[in-house]
């Protein structure tokens, strides 16, 4: 036994008590780590499943105002369970991607994104995944129920489209 390597019986127990505390963190932080990247590679599988175009709200704006179309903008995060839900079950869907690509301009806004943060801020998001449609001056007309159900949403997305005739 060693001289300046104290045993165990010679710690004290507060020692003892921060040596545990310091693993117990430490396993917490690579645990959450570990997950949020792995929910970002299921997220990042989800949306590229869904073969919607990735644009920016800028652009979603000028694509409707020469279309005369709504923009449906998607504030999501990519490591979000319930935005990977929508993703697969709803935006993956093929009805729903015909009728949003008929009546409407879709914009996925990463909440890590600079344009995440001030969309938040802009239209007071507070939780994902939140559904707007704006018009082409980037107003606010209505914010949709979540549903992950593709004939249900389509129906919503319907009285949109007949409310603007």
């Amino acid at each position: 036994m060693s001289i300046n390597k104290p045993n165990d019986q010679t710690r004290s127990p507060v020692r003892k008590v921060l040596d545990i505390c310091g693993i117990i963190i430490l396993i917490s932080v690579m645990g959450y780590y570990s997950n949020k990247t792995v929910q970002g590679y299921l997220g990042q599988q989800a949306i590229d499943a869904t073969g919607l175009e990735s644009i920016t709200l800028e652009e979603a704006l000028q694509v409707a105002k020469r279309s005369n179309k709504l923009v449906l903008a998607d504030m999501s995060a990519i490591w979000c369970p319930a935005c990977r839900k929508l993703d697969e079950q709803v935006f993956s869907n093929e009805r729903v991607k015909t009728q949003l690509k008929q009546d409407f301009v879709y914009v996925r806004i990463e909440y890590e994104s600079p344009e995440g943060k001030s969309f938040m801020q802009n239209y007071q998001v507070t939780g994902f995944p939140t559904l707007l449609v704006l018009n082409t001056k980037a107003e606010k007309l209505i914010q949709l129920p979540i549903n992950y159900e593709p004939l249900p949403f389509l129906a919503t997305l319907e009285k949109v489209v007949d409310s603007r005739r």
